[in-house]
Order: structure tokens, then sequence, then C-alpha cells
């Protein structure tokens, strides 16, 4: 029996290089063109018209984490994800230094376009619910 040794988040969306490139910005990820091409733009040149910018990706520089997918799709989303990224800045910190951090995190978010949505608070945790430029929830913790 084997075991799964990687695998990717894939993001279904309106617009993949634009989603993308929010989260190369949210986790120090970097652009990752598709094998053979040297970038998105040559992979597109190689497309039909009606395909081009239907999808884009990016990867952890560092080779730890998860690639990231984006894929156009015609439907917007409605409702709430099912799957989340938990974005972990907070890890370690307790109390008000952590509350800090989850705050600096989501003031930069903010300038990027992201939407807080509310603060999750309980006496040993918190976190801080967002969304993403095509509303896609995600998680400060």
């Amino acid at each position: 029996m084997s075991s799964t040794r990687q695998f990717q988040v894939t993001f279904d969306c309106a617009e993949p290089e634009c989603l993308a490139r929010f989260w190369c910005e949210v986790l120090g990820y970097v652009v990752s063109p598709p094998k053979g091409f040297a970038t998105w733009e040559e992979f597109d040149r190689s497309r039909p018209p009606e395909d081009r910018g239907s999808w884009f990706a990016c990867v952890d520089p560092s080779g730890v984490g998860p690639r990231l997918f984006f894929q156009r799709v015609p439907e917007g989303k409605v409702v709430k994800n099912r799957v989340h990224l938990d974005v972990r800045v907070g890890t370690g910190l307790v109390g008000e230094e952590r509350l800090a951090a989850l705050e600096a995190e989501c003031t930069r978010l903010l300038e990027l376009g992201a939407v807080r949505v509310q603060l999750l608070c309980d006496d040993h945790d918190s976190c801080i619910v967002m969304q993403d430029i095509e509303g896609n929830e995600f998680c400060l913790d």
C-alpha cells in the first residue's frame, strides 16, 4: 500500500492569475510555470484563444508547502467553502501576543484586497476568518 507524499490545493475561480498572485503575496509563494514552458505567457500562446488565462499555479520556494493550482470555472462562488486554508501566523503565541500577530497580518492582507469576516476568540485560542479577493474563506491562525 502506497501513501500520498505530495498534493496540491486547487482553487476554482474567475481570474486564475490574479488569485494566484494574491496567494503568492499571502504565503510568500512564487509563480510556477507549467512543465515545458518558461512562463505562463508562453504556455498561453500555445493554447487556443478560448483557453488562454484559464490556469495558473504557484509553489512554496522552500519546497515544503503544497503547490497551489488555480483554474477558471464559469460559475461564481455561491456558498461557504467546504475546505479552507489556515494561514499559520500565530503558531506558538498565546493571549495578547497571538492576537497582535494575527491583527498585524490581517492589516497586511487587507491592503492586498482580502476581507476581514470575524475574529473568533475564546479562553485558549483565537483566529481571524477572512476572505480572499474572490470571496474564498480562509483563517489567520
